[in-house]
């Protein structure tokens, strides 16, 4: 792939998001993006290349805000920085988050790719360990994204992260 071919991808690429974020939950309408069935020729194909760049975005950020792991006190200081990482990446790109949000229960291949995000963003907050099998890394990824979007929309009094995501995962009694 040449640079003007590099080039050309991101345009149509950066075209699809603004198009698709209009109403983030239709199918994407290729013909409507220039070059987008010429060079990506399907949805999903587009979608897959977008969620590589929301993966890039986001483990970009991850690198940023945990250096390394072993330098943080405790688990909250893990939290609270693949929370930061997570809302910068989402403020900075909410379009596409909302486009892949929209997109992700049409195409196998997006849930696969949003497991892995979810593993990466539970494991790296450290709520899991890399060798718990991965369904259950990816229930934790789950409850861990839920709670970092309703606390991202809610505007109310803000409770302290460590102690209701510990309340979310501690078994009942």
């Amino acid at each position: 792939m040449s640079w003007t071919d590099f080039y050309r991808r991101q345009e149509i690429l950066e075209a699809a998001v603004r198009l698709a974020a209009r109403n983030p939950g239709e199918p994407l309408a290729l013909d409507e993006v220039p070059g987008a069935e010429e060079h990506f020729g399907t949805e999903e194909n587009v979608l897959t290349a977008l969620q590589y760049q929301w993966t890039r975005t986001l483990s970009g950020r991850l690198r940023t805000e945990v250096i390394d792991p072993d330098d943080a006190d405790g688990l909250g200081d893990h939290v609270d920085a693949v929370t930061r990482a997570w809302r910068a990446a989402v403020d900075e790109h909410a379009d596409l988050r909302a486009v892949l949000d929209g997109a992700c229960e049409r195409h196998a291949s997006l849930r696969r790719m949003h497991e892995g995000e979810l593993r990466m963003l539970a494991v790296t907050a450290g709520l899991a360990d890399p060798r718990e099998p991965a369904d259950e890394i990816v229930k934790v990824g789950h409850a861990f994204e839920a709670l970092l979007r309703a606390n991202r929309e809610e505007n109310t009094r803000r409770r302290p992260m460590i102690g209701h995501l510990r309340r979310l995962l501690a078994p009942s009694a």
